[in-house]
C-alpha cells in the first residue's frame, strides 16, 4: 500500500503514474495486437474493420470503466482517511455493482451492435469484420467489469504495480491466444476477439488472488456486501457522472467516425490512414492518462486525509509532466510515423492500400502532426478532470464532457464539409481546448472556496 498523503508531490506522483503508464501502453498493445496480426494475416480490409469499432468499443466499455474508475475514488478516498471499515465497506458495494453493471451493460450493448454499425455509416466492405469483432467484446464485458474494478481497488490503497504486472502478463497471453485462434483455429478477426476476453479475464483472476492475499483491507465479509441504497448512491454519485463523461465523448467520437467514413469514397484508403494512426496515437499519449490516474488517487487520498493544500501542489507536479510527455509523445509519433504505420499495412494482401499507400501514409502522418501539437491540452484534460474526481466532483466533469462533445462535433460537421480530412484532424484538438477552459475554471473556483471555508467558519468542506 502506498499513502501519498506524505512527501514530495513530485516523486510521489512519478513513482506512482510510470507503473501505471507501462501498464497503459501494455493496454494498448494489448488492443494493438488484434489489428497488427488481423492486418497481416487477414488483410487491411478486416483490419480497418476491427479498428474503426474503436469509437462504438469507447461508447461501452468507457461507460463501465467510468463506473468502476468511479467506485474506487470511494475506496481512496476512505483508506486516505485511515477508515478501514470504510474501505471494506466500500469495496464490497463496488463488487455488487460491478455484477449489477456487467448485467445491465451487456444486455444493452449486444442488441445495439448492429444499429450503431449502421449510424455510423460503415462502410460495407468493413462492416461484416467490425460486426463480429464488436458482438464478441460485448459479450465479454463481464471480463472488462472484473479486471477493471480489481485494479481500480489496488490503486485505490496506493498498488500501482501489481495491475502492471499482470497486465503484461494479460498482453503477452492475448498476442499467443491472436495468434492460435486466428492461425491455428482460422477463427480471424472473431478470434482476436476472443483473445481479448480471455485475457482480460485472466488478469482479473490473477489480479484478485493477489489483493485477497496481499491486503487485508481489501477482504470485505459477508456483512460488507450487505446491500445498503444510500450508500450504493454514494458510489453511483461518483461513477455514474465519469461513467457518463466517457460516453459523452464517445458520442463524439462516433460522430467523428461517422464523418470520416462519408470521405471514404472520395478519399481511397483515408478510413485505412485514420485508423492505423489513431492507434499510434493511443499509445504516444498514454503518459497523460497515467498522470490523470496518478492524480485521481492523489487528490484522493488527500481530500480523504483533509491535505487540501497538497492538493494544489500536485496539480503543478502533474501540469510539469504534462508538458514534458507531450515533447515525448510528439517525437515518438510523428518522428516514428511511417514504420509504426507499416506495421498494420500488409500491401500484399490489399489492392487497395497498394495502389493508395503514399496517401495512405501521408493522411496518417497529417492526423498525427495535429494531435500531437495539442497533447499539452489534452495533458491538462486529464490532470484537471481526474483531480476533481477525485475530490468528489465527478457530476462537475460530465459538464466538461459537454464541452468536449460540442467542439469534437461541431470540427466533424462542419470543418470536414469546408476542409475534408483536416477539418477531421481538427476535431480533437477543438475538443480538448474547449474542455479545458472549463475544466481550469471549475478547478480553481472550487479551490478557492474551499481555502476560505476554514477562515469563514461558516462554510463546511464539501463531502
Amino acid at each position: 500500500m502506498k499513502d501519498l498523503t506524505k512527501g514530495n508531490p513530485y516523486k510521489l506522483i512519478l513513482l506512482f503514474a510510470l507503473p501505471v503508464f507501462i501498464g497503459c501502453v501494455f493496454q494498448q498493445l494489448y488492443n494493438m495486437a488484434d489489428t497488427i496480426i488481423v492486418g497481416n494475416t487477414v488483410g487491411a480490409e478486416a483490419f480497418t474493420g476491427v479498428g474503426l469499432t474503436g469509437p462504438v468499443t469507447f461508447l461501452i466499455l468507457g461507460f463501465v470503466n467510468g463506473l468502476t474508475a468511479g467506485f474506487s475514488v470511494k475506496v481512496a478516498q476512505a483508506f486516505g482517511a485511515g477508515d478501514e471499515e470504510g474501505v471494506r465497506r466500500a469495496t464490497g458495494m463496488s463488487y455488487l455493482l460491478c455484477i449489477l453493471t456487467a448485467v445491465v451493460v451487456t444486455a444493452v450493448a449486444v442488441p445495439l451492435t448492429g444499429p450503431l454499425l449502421t449510424v455510423m455509416q460503415t462502410p460495407a466492405q468493413y462492416y461484416d469484420y467490425a460486426y463480429s469483432y464488436l458482438l464478441i467484446i460485448f459479450c465479454g464485458i463481464g471480463a472488462t467489469v472484473f479486471y477493471n474494478i480489481v485494479a481500480g481497488l489496488l490503486r485505490a490503497v496506493g498498488d500501482s504495480r501489481t495491475p502492471l504486472v499482470f497486465l503484461v502478463l494479460a498482453a503477452l497471453l492475448n498476442v499467443g491466444l491472436d495468434f492460435w485462434f486466428i492461425l491455428g483455429f482460422h477463427m480471424y478477426y472473431g478470434g482476436a476477439a476472443l483473445a481479448t476476453v480471455l485475457s482480460q479475464l485472466i488478469a482479473g483472476g490473477a489480479c484478485l488472488a493477489f489483493a485477497l492475499w496481499r491486503y487485508p483491507v481489501l477482504r470485505p465479509k459477508r456483512a460488507h456486501f450487505r446491500w445498503d441504497s444510500r450508500f450504493a448512491a454514494g458510489h453511483l454519485a461518483v461513477g455514474l457522472p465519469m461513467a457518463l463523461q466517457f460516453s459523452i465523448t464517445a458520442i463524439g467520437c462516433i460522430i467523428q467516425q461517422t464523418a470520416l467514413n462519408g470521405l471514404d469514397g472520395s478519399m481511397p484508403g483515408v478510413v485505412t490512414a485514420y485508423t492505423a494512426a489513431s492507434k499510434i496515437d493511443n499509445v504516444a499519449n498514454q503518459t497523460l492518462a497515467a498522470l490523470g490516474t496518478a492524480m485521481a488517487t492523489f487528490a484522493g487520498q488527500n481530500y480523504g486525509a483533509k491535505e487540501y493544500a497538497r492538493i494544489g501542489k500536485g496539480v503543478t507536479a502533474g501540469m510539469v509532466y504534462v508538458l514534458a510527455s507531450s515533447v515525448l509523445g510528439f517525437a515518438f509519433a510523428v518522428g516514428l510515423c511511417e514504420p509504426l504505420m507499416k506495421l498494420f499495412l500488409n500491401a500484399d494482401l490489399s489492392a487497395n492500400v497498394a495502389a493508395h499507400y503514399a496517401e495512405v501514409i501521408a493522411y496518417g502522418r497529417q492526423y498525427l502532426i495535429w494531435q500531437c501539437a495539442f497533447y499539452p491540452f489534452l495533458g491538462a484534460i486529464h490532470v484537471y478532470r481526474n483531480t476533481l474526481q477525485g475530490i468528489g466532483k465527478s457530476a462537475v466533469t460530465t459538464l466538461a464532457g459537454v464541452t468536449e462533445l460540442a467542439g469534437r462535433v461541431l470540427a466533424s460537421l462542419v470543418f470536414a464539409k469546408l476542409w475534408g480530412f483536416t477539418g477531421i484532424c481538427s476535431s480533437n484538438p477543438v475538443a480538448w481546448v474547449a474542455a479545458v477552459v472549463f475544466l481550469v475554471t471549475v478547478y480553481y473556483v472550487t479551490m478557492r472556496r474551499r481555502d476560505a471555508a476554514p477562515r469563514a467558519r461558516v462554510r463546511r468542506l464539501p463531502a
